[in-house]
């Protein structure tokens, strides 16, 4: 795809992917479109940030409303690299490649590079540090021997973000464990596992992420079953709900509310108990 021209301050950019958008907005950034927004709902991390954005879709991007927005920059992903030929005759178009820099973080640093936000991205990086060690002096020791699991549901599907992967980051950086069977690397961090290795699950703590009302109604489904009923943090009645899109958000302003939740299942609930 060569070298592109990025314009110097642009003024109408669009993004695609939820993470690129959050970066963008953590830089003070509001993109005038992005893909993905229809999937958001009033209880994502996004909640009151992208009014008046316009949607370009899910994926592929809707190109006739590119044109309507008549941008001046295009952030996306290597997901697009054969859309490359006509988005860059839209505007200067410049793609992540998410196949070789997996980490969250590397995108953040793509974004501030291209939009030349380096003074807020260190603002920015110094409030995730100051929450983090907030964080980390609250817990103290109390979750020292404590394992905490993650499990994602869509329908008829069940995984957990893995080892390196933008919540186990999160969890690692506040000084919390994961089970064994979660902590490995594993393609694209996504480990999935079937009802029968319900066990991998298991921790002393369980966030549970459903994507929409039928993985919803799939985790009602689990919960009905002997291997569900049988994990140590069910039995202790230590499994939360957590928001699916914001725990797999990938950027700073989805970390700000992974630390809230942080802070509200494991300080201030569990002092309640």
């Amino acid at each position: 795809m060569g070298e592109t021209c990025v314009p110097i301050n642009p003024q109408r950019i669009v993004t695609f992917s939820l993470p690129t958008l959050g970066n963008a907005l953590v830089l003070g950034v509001k993109p005038l479109g992005s893909t993905f927004i229809d999937m958001l709902n009033e209880h994502t991390y996004l909640e009151g940030k992208v009014d008046g954005i316009k949607s370009l879709g899910i994926f592929p991007p809707n190109l006739e409303n590119i044109l309507l927005v008549k941008p001046d920059l295009i952030i996306g992903w290597s997901a697009e690299k054969q859309l490359y030929p006509l988005l860059s005759k839209i505007a200067p178009t410049v793609l992540y490649d998410s196949q070789q820099q997996k980490n969250w973080r590397n995108l953040f640093d793509f974004v501030t590079q291209v939009l030349g936000k380096q003074a807020a991205a260190q603002q920015a990086w110094e409030h995730y540090n100051q929450r983090v060690e907030k964080l980390k002096a609250a817990l103290g020791d109390r979750y020292k021997n404590k394992e905490i699991s993650l499990v994602f549901l869509a329908p008829g599907v069940i995984f957990t973000e893995a080892k390196n992967s933008f919540p186990d980051s999160i969890l690692k950086d506040v000084g919390l464990q994961r089970p064994k069977a979660q902590n490995v690397i594993v393609p694209f961090t996504q480990l999935y596992f079937s009802l029968e290795e319900l066990e991998k699950a298991d921790g002393d703590i369980i966030f549970v992420g459903t994507l929409n009302d039928d993985s919803q109604k799939f985790l009602e489904q689990l919960k009905q079953k002997p291997l569900w009923k049988h994990l140590r943090a069910v039995q202790q009645n230590h499994v939360y709900p957590i928001n699916y899109l914001t725990w797999r958000g990938s950027n700073l302003l989805a970390a700000d509310a992974v630390i809230d939740d942080l802070y509200k299942y494991l300080i201030i609930n569990e002092s309640k108990n």
